[in-house]
């Protein structure tokens, strides 16, 4: 994995040696922050990782000027992946890394955020009801968008709050925003 732009282009992540990745393709990461790009600016934004494994879609933001990434992951050798990496590129003040179930973080929000990225696993037993916690919880800040990415097996498409949707291949990346906001 590369990251595409910004002041970190370039550079490789590393994908964790765990077996329980399946990290978003440069090509999925490439058209959904196109989409991303061309309605909103990343400069002075707040990201919220969940899922994050190796980190690859917080990076990329912060790439693009994104101030502050949360990571959230449960497995706790992903997280020391993700510290390491962001040691490697400069960036660990601009990083904080929470481990726990993403449920649980979801369930007690402590902030709200501009983006929110989940590329959890496809079989992941709480997807539905995480797209209510993140748009219900106010975890978004007005015009903040959450990517959520999935498989066939799911469709959101037609969620009032869903603007776009789009397959990359067997990933399917769609974008959610709040009620009378803007895309």
């Amino acid at each position: 994995m590369r990251i595409i732009t910004g002041t970190l282009k370039g550079r490789i992540i590393p994908a964790p040696d765990t077996g329980l990745l399946r990290p978003t393709s440069d090509r999925t990461k490439e058209g959904v922050f196109s989409t991303l790009a061309a309605r909103r600016y990343f400069e002075s934004t707040t990201v919220l990782d969940l899922f994050a494994g190796s980190g690859n879609l917080g990076f990329e933001a912060l790439s693009r000027g994104s101030d502050h990434i949360q990571i959230v992951d449960q497995e706790a050798d992903h997280i020391r992946h993700i510290e390491h990496v962001a040691d490697t590129f400069g960036v660990s003040q601009n990083i904080t890394t929470t481990q726990m179930p993403v449920e649980e973080y979801l369930e007690n929000p402590r902030q709200s955020f501009d983006f929110v990225f989940a590329d959890p696993p496809y079989d992941y037993f709480y997807m539905k009801e995480m797209i209510g916690l993140v748009l219900d919880h106010k975890l978004l800040n007005e015009n903040g968008c959450f990517v959520l990415e999935y498989d066939k097996r799911h469709d959101f498409s037609g969620h009032p709050q869903c603007v776009s949707t789009k397959a990359y291949g067997r990933t399917i990346a769609s974008i959610f925003i709040n009620p009378g906001d803007d895309f």
